[in-house]
Order: C-alpha cells, then sequence, then structure tokens
C-alpha cells in the first residue's frame, strides 16, 4: 500500500476490450500517469476514458450507476479478484490507495457462462434478475402501509433476514466461483424471505422455482470452497447456502408428489407390511432428490 505521503501514482492498465459479444477480445495496454490516491477506482477509469477520447480512441464501457457501493451495478476483476484486493468492498468504493505506483493491473468483466460479455468490461446480468422474477418476492395486497407493531419479528430473526438482504446482486460471487455458482446469490434472496411471516405463504413454490431458474440460466454446482463468501462486498455468509439446501428439501418432500404418496399410502396400507413401506419410501425420496438436486 501507498504512503501517506504518496499523492500520486504512474500506472499500467492491462484492460480486456471486446466491441461485441460475438467478437474476440483481447488485452490492451494503457498507461497512466499522475492518478492522484484520492481517486476511486472508477474515477481514473473516467481520467482513462477521458484521454481515448481526445486521442479519438473508444472509451472502455463499464457498468457503474450510484457509486455508493449499494446498487450492484459496477464489479470486475481486478487482478484476478472480484472487486479489486479490499475487503467487503464494491469497485467503486476501492480507492487508489491500495495500489503503489509502477503497478500493472489486470482489468476484466466477470468470467461466466451465464454472465456473457456485452462489450468490454460490461456483462449481461439478467440472469439474476430472471431468477428473482422466479420467486423472490412476496404475493400481498399492500394497500396503506400496515402498523409496525402488528406482526412481531423476534430481533435475532430480524437481524438474519436483514443480513440476508444486505445482497446487492452484484455477481462477484459468480464471478469468483470456480464453478460460477449462482448459490450465494439464491440463497441470500431465499434465506432473507424464508425468515419473516411475510414470506411464508410461498416459501416451497419459491425456492423450488428459483433453483430451477438458476440450474436454467447454467450456473455452476456449489461445491462450498467459500470463495463468494470472501468476495461478497455485502458479506452475505455460507450460512444461507446451508438454509437454502433445507428450504430445497423439504420443498421437495413435501411437494404434490409427497402428499400423492401419504394419500396412496393411506390407501394402501391394510395389503403393505412396515419393512416393504420403508423400503419404498426410502427409494423414493432418493429417486426425488437425485432429480431434482443432483443434476
Amino acid at each position: 500500500m501507498n504512503s501517506s505521503a504518496s499523492k500520486t501514482l504512474n500506472l499500467t492498465l492491462k484492460i480486456w476490450r471486446q466491441t461485441g459479444p460475438n467478437n474476440p477480445g483481447a488485452f490492451k495496454l494503457y498507461d497512466l500517469n499522475e492518478i492522484s490516491t484520492d481517486m476511486s477506482f472508477l474515477e481514473m477509469l473516467d481520467v482513462l476514458n477521458e484521454q481515448l477520447i481526445t486521442r479519438g480512441e473508444e472509451p472502455v464501457a463499464f457498468d457503474h450507476d450510484c457509486r455508493e457501493g449499494i446498487c450492484g451495478t459496477c464489479g470486475v476483476m481486478i487482478n484476478g479478484q472480484a472487486h479489486g484486493p479490499e475487503n467487503a468492498t464494491t469497485t467503486c468504493q476501492l480507492h487508489m490507495r491500495r495500489f503503489n505506483d509502477g503497478d500493472t493491473i489486470l482489468i476484466e468483466p466477470w468470467r461466466a457462462k451465464a454472465f456473457p460479455v456485452v462489450r468490454d468490461l460490461v456483462v449481461d446480468r439478467s440472469a439474476f434478475d430472471r431468477i428473482i422474477q422466479s420467486g423472490g418476492y412476496v404475493s400481498v395486497n399492500t394497500g396503506n402501509a400496515p402498523e409496525a407493531n402488528s406482526i412481531s419479528v423476534p430481533g435475532h430473526i430480524q437481524q438474519q433476514a436483514m443480513s440476508a438482504a444486505a445482497c446487492i446482486g452484484c455477481g462477484a460471487c459468480v464471478a469468483s466461483c470456480k464453478n460460477a455458482s449462482a448459490m450465494l446469490f439464491v440463497s441470500a434472496k431465499v434465506s432473507h424471505l424464508a425468515s419473516l411471516p411475510q414470506g411464508q405463504t410461498e416459501r416451497s413454490k419459491r425456492v423450488l422455482s428459483m433453483v430451477a431458474t438458476m440450474d436454467k440460466e447454467q450456473f455452476g454446482n456449489c461445491t462450498n470452497t467459500g470463495e463468494c463468501e470472501a468476495a461478497c462486498p455485502a458479506e452475505i455468509k455460507l450460512t444461507n447456502i446451508a438454509q437454502l439446501n433445507r428450504e430445497y428439501i423439504k420443498a421437495v418432500l413435501f411437494s404434490h408428489d409427497w402428499h400423492c404418496y401419504l394419500t396412496s399410502w393411506d390407501k394402501w396400507r391394510p395389503k403393505i407390511n412396515h419393512e416393504t413401506w420403508r423400503s419404498d419410501f426410502e427409494s423414493w425420496v432418493n429417486h426425488r432428490l437425485r432429480r431434482q438436486i443432483v443434476k
């Protein structure tokens, strides 16, 4: 890290340039001088783009919006790390004081099949939107704002729900995962609503729909490496993935097929001995889990 006495940096940027999703891309080198250590990372890219435009070259395309670490729009790989070297920090909140004079900084977009590159550092993260559309909501008539104390929620449950709700949907978990898994993102959304009374009505339907959509969008499987938690700027915990797994298994076992099985069992119980039913039940559970959990 730079000493406090140093005010400017001379840097070499190695940036991924790609004109479109179907065109080949490559890294290109840019020299950037006298960059203030008080600048944010995106402000540094703004300076680069001003210079490129002045020279008549195409500016580097990158996503940004609030620049306050809230919206989840920004996000690039910086020297192989999602959002850069600062823990619990988005790209827009990363400052140049984290780098040294003379550094070469490698900047590239999120790398995942579900996040195709649109241009340069911009990727299409609409797969996250489709996952949310499939179940990340509660269907209630809102009307006027309800009385705050009409539904009592214990303090520890509030904390659990709010911690999960802190997810900003930036995609760092996917980009940092060797499998490009979206389990941390999906688990945060499922855990948030499953923890609150308002989310109970659609609890089973929600987790089944969101996991099915996640698989459809071709995200990878989770192998509990933990890199997603380390890269997350909102510090979403792996315990949410454990809760997602519990929610999913309960939803699978107590789905419509399960109720049909119980109905059938009540009908045929007098004709089936206990051991036969137990073996049949275990086979049915294993079949359901293999079909819906293991791909």
